[in-house]
């Protein structure tokens, strides 16, 4: 069989535009950590950003390795529930991803997050050495703009474990569970627990109408 060769060349070129396409996208690609509180809400608020490609539920900060959700929530691991946010920094910045953070949680709360109390609940931001001057700018600015003192600490970033399975997207999950009232679909049960943990309520108080998610 005869192959004719522009048909070749022509394929050839598709293929090189594709991995320099590839290679270009990889390289916008970075990663953020965050502790706000109930892993599961971070997770289902920071998901809805344009340009946030991947929110992966774990543990960050803590000197237990591989730990597990009963461990983390016992206490002692000195981990807190955390995600790991990877975003194309060609359509949001990391200082824009940041801003939004802080805008989703209580920062004046040192010992947890609403209803959810103590360490593995704290708020933090993990940072590398490269995102920290934007973080704790954006720190800055959210002090001002609320009026008030931030108590969430800024802490370099280290490894970051990736929670059980059935802690990833667990705000959308179709499966059923079983809670105080019975057997209940699994994206009711984890509305019903955010509006009784009082997130967006006390997010409203403090942010207003710069509370990008509170409500939805």
């Amino acid at each position: 069989m005869t192959i004719n060769k522009p048909i070749i060349l022509f394929v050839a070129i598709l293929f090189g535009l594709a991995l320099q396409m590839t290679g270009v996208h990889a390289k916008s690609l970075k990663t953020a950590q965050f502790a706000g509180g109930c892993f599961w809400c971070v997770e289902a608020d920071l998901e809805k950003l344009k340009g946030v490609v991947d929110v992966q539920s774990g543990y960050a900060g803590g000197h237990v390795k591989n730990p597990t959700y009963k461990q983390v929530t016992r206490g002692g691991t000195g981990h807190y529930e955390a995600v790991k946010v990877t975003f194309d920094a060609d359509v949001i910045s990391y200082r824009e991803l940041v801003d939004i953070f802080w805008r989703t949680i209580d920062p004046t709360d040192a010992g947890g997050q609403f209803c959810d109390r103590g360490d593995s609940y704290r708020a933090a931001i993990f940072v590398t050495a490269e995102q920290k001057a934007a973080a704790l700018a954006s720190r800055a600015a959210a002090a001002k703009a609320m009026k008030g003192k931030i108590v969430t600490p800024i802490l370099d970033a280290g490894r970051f474990y990736k929670a059980e399975d059935y802690h990833q997207n667990y705000y959308k999950g179709t499966g059923r569970v079983l809670t105080r009232f019975g057997y209940i679909k699994q994206s009711t049960a984890y509305k019903n627990y955010r509006t009784s943990c009082g997130r967006d309520k006390r997010v409203r108080q403090i942010w207003g109408d710069a509370a990008p998610f509170a409500g939805s």
